[in-house]
């Protein structure tokens, strides 16, 4: 059986220089693929202090190993770089089909280098790889550009492109493919720096496998395992268009820039409200979910809004950030951000945070253009989001993210900026869902509630041990979390399929896959996930990152929650610096959460042991 570690397609914009690589064995074993190759090589080619929109920065595009296969929910695929928004370690997941095409193309990474002179796209197909001219789809948005690339080079064309806020360097701009994005960290606003609109694979399916006959064996007793699992057909009706349902009932669902844990009508918002308006659903490539519920609204203002979505995050985004039960709304507001191309968490809310400065008189209708930001009303909400990505207006400050607005505005505007690292918080309330709150805390990339999503606090999951959502000790939970989704993230796994019951197949695929036969030891592959999750920490760093900026924002820690019918009235997050000497202290750390010379050498990170000390 031969290794299949996987190629590397290396692209400078600035010298138009194109050449390939294929990863090294010893790479290959260490950190597996996807999100482990991303932060690889990130880590060893981007110096400390590099100016995160500077053509210095670089711009990892990094599928995985079962990418592109007969397995199903592997094929998503990662953006890696130095983020614009936090000036941290980047990490932005994405779906659709663009991760398979990678592979079909044969290569798992794309490493973009340098800017162009113009706006460019990059075309990748067998033949060879070409920059080419962008004047036709630059200042298009994403649904225009795909459809563009799709006529110029056929129907087996896929992209990852940017819309008009990448362009214009919103700081949390996403990478969009079809209506997927990677949409934290504010990637697209880099791949906006480097004067680069997309880049486009044409290619045929072919795949290479160190062994196919028992890789694809593996992948049908995946596939009938995955039939039966009630997670998984749960998942395939409803996507995570209920999840508000259960936040709300439970409190923890963030309203009125996090003051609140539930919508007062919050039943006007649940999963059935939105299945009247669900025209159909899409899915990534090989997965049976179909997940993207697809919403069109009948009527009213916003008649004829499509939306592929919107899903949990987003239908918060637009809601409950502003307290607003308008359903139709969040549809609108969601298929702008994907046109525009626009994170929808990080958007919705930087705008409520715009609604309780204006409620708090910090900014008026001279400061806003005219719009009345009033908890409630819906419509200077949608009209936000278009001012954001043209950088129009008060746009043009509320692009910038909520650490920066409240840095500009000063006037104790810093208490309403609700963000981890300049991040912001994503739509579940750290006062009642602690272990959650604590991964926003301590995750690489700030605020992200798929780092280590903390499925006890929210659907008591009783794995490793069951825990009491309100305890601020779990930081074993947490670290759980956070390095169980790192391994997952070498494959690269959905983030809901590891849940359908095929978990212990996928060490063995990965060896199938690679050629690599220690991937199928399960400790093995934890020990993966915590060296990922160590070499990030060691990024930020080097960066200048560190203890003082692993804190919750100010009001969930000195502001008490108010639930209304809710159990989890009047909690707080009280004990921010005990839990970070517990969580430094399992993990191997300083005090001030500088990974040790000893965990790093455990880790086989002996290099990156110098560099710390």
């Amino acid at each position: 059986m031969t290794t299949n570690t996987g190629r590397i397609l290396r692209i400078n914009l600035s010298s138009g220089k194109v050449s390939t690589e294929t990863v090294p064995e010893d790479v290959a074993r260490d950190f597996v693929g996807g999100r482990g190759y991303g932060v690889k090589y990130l880590y060893d080619e981007v110096a400390p202090g590099t100016d995160p929109l500077s053509e210095e920065n670089k711009l990892f595009l990094v599928s995985g190993p079962l990418a592109g296969t007969m397995a199903q929910a592997v094929s998503r695929w990662i953006v890696c770089t130095k983020s614009p928004l936090t000036g941290a370690f980047a990490r932005s997941v994405c779906g659709a089909d663009f991760g398979a095409w990678m592979r079909f193309a044969d290569y798992e990474i794309i490493i973009i280098e340098g800017k162009a002179a113009k706006p460019c796209y990059i075309h990748i197909t067998p033949d060879g790889v070409k920059v080419l001219d962008a004047k036709e789809v630059w200042g298009k948005d994403t649904k225009e550009t795909q459809a563009w690339f799709n006529s110029q080079h056929g129907n087996n064309t896929r992209a990852a492109c940017i819309g008009p806020a990448g362009e214009n360097l919103v700081k949390y701009a996403a990478v969009v493919s079809h209506r997927r994005t990677a949409g934290r960290c504010g990637t697209g606003a880099v791949m906006g720096s480097k004067n680069l609109k997309a880049v486009v694979i044409t290619a045929p399916r072919a795949l290479h496998l160190a062994d196919t006959d028992a890789y694809n064996a593996l992948a049908r007793k995946q596939v009938n395992i995955i039939k039966g699992n009630d997670a998984f057909l749960n998942h395939k009706e409803w996507g995570t268009t209920s999840t508000q349902d259960v936040t709300n009932a439970i409190g923890i669902y963030p309203v009125r820039n996090f003051r609140y844990g539930q919508l007062v009508d919050f039943k006007k918002v649940v999963g059935a409200e939105y299945r009247k308006m669900r025209v159909g659903d899409i899915g990534c490539y090989s997965c049976p979910a179909r997940c993207g519920k697809v919403h069109t609204v009948p009527s009213g203002i916003y008649k004829g809004a499509h939306s592929e979505g919107p899903e949990y995050e987003s239908i918060w985004a637009f809601t409950g950030s502003i307290e607003s039960d308008n359903i139709e709304a969040s549809i609108a507001a969601d298929e702008l951000c994907d046109d525009l191309g626009l994170d929808t968490i990080s958007t919705g809310n930087t705008i409520g945070f715009a609604y309780e400065l204006y409620e708090k008189g910090l900014i008026n209708k001279s400061d806003t253009d005219g719009l009345e930001l009033v908890f409630g009303k819906h419509e200077p909400m949608v009209a936000l989001v278009k001012k954001i990505a043209l950088r129009q207006g008060i746009g043009d400050l509320l692009a910038e993210g909520t650490m920066r607005v409240a840095a500009k505005l000063d006037k104790g505007s810093d208490v309403y900026a609700i963000h981890v690292k300049g991040m912001e918080l994503p739509a579940y309330e750290p006062r009642g869902a602690k272990s959650q709150g604590y991964n926003y805390a301590t995750a690489s990339v700030g605020a992200s509630h798929c780092y280590g999503y903390a499925a006890q606090d929210i659907f008591g999951a009783p794995f490793p041990h069951p825990t009491d959502r309100f305890d601020e000790g779990n930081a074993d939970i947490v670290i759980f979390n956070q390095n169980g989704t790192a391994t997952n993230e070498c494959g690269v796994i959905c983030a809901f399929a590891g849940g359908w019951g095929w978990s212990p197949l996928y060490g063995k695929l990965l060896a199938a896959a690679r050629g690599i036969d220690v991937y199928k030891d399960d400790a093995y592959m934890a020990k993966v996930g915590e060296r990922l999750f160590n070499l990030e920490r060691a990024f930020n760093i080097r960066q200048g990152l560190g203890r003082k900026d692993d804190y919750l924002p100010k009001r969930i820690r000195t502001e008490p929650l108010h639930t209304r019918q809710a159990k989890g009235e009047g909690q707080m997050v009280s004990h921010n610096d005990e839990f970070l000497d517990k969580y430094y202290s399992l993990r191997g750390w300083t005090k001030e959460g500088v990974p040790t010379e000893d965990k790093l050498k455990e880790l086989s990170l002996e290099y990156v042991a110098k560099d710390i000390k």
